[in-house]
């Protein structure tokens, strides 16, 4: 399934949760109110990685693709190959987290 599939996807499970409790139970509403939130979870990290997959495309339009982004070396093109859309040389990324 393609990312903007999974985000519209998500998006409508993601739609408001009735809460009438003559209709379902307290547990079918807790359930439906954990998936509820899941689905915006995932449509919103769907979405994120879409807006990083653009840039990354704007980056290759721009001759920027494969710099990275805080010290302006090469990024390995082993890194690249796992995640064309880093925008962080190893060095950078780990200085970043620690």
């Amino acid at each position: 399934m393609s990312l903007l599939a999974t985000a519209q996807a998500s998006g409508e499970a993601g739609q408001t949760v009735e809460l009438d409790q003559t209709r379902q139970g307290r547990l079918s509403r807790m359930d439906a109110l954990q998936s509820q939130a899941m689905a915006r979870e995932a449509e919103r990290r769907a979405r994120a990685e879409v807006v990083r997959i653009d840039a990354a495309l704007v980056r290759l339009e721009d001759d920027d693709f494969g710099y990275c982004h805080d010290c302006g070396d090469d990024i390995a093109p082993v890194r690249l190959e796992v995640d064309p859309a880093t925008i962080l040389c190893v060095k950078c990324a780990e200085r970043r987290e620690g």
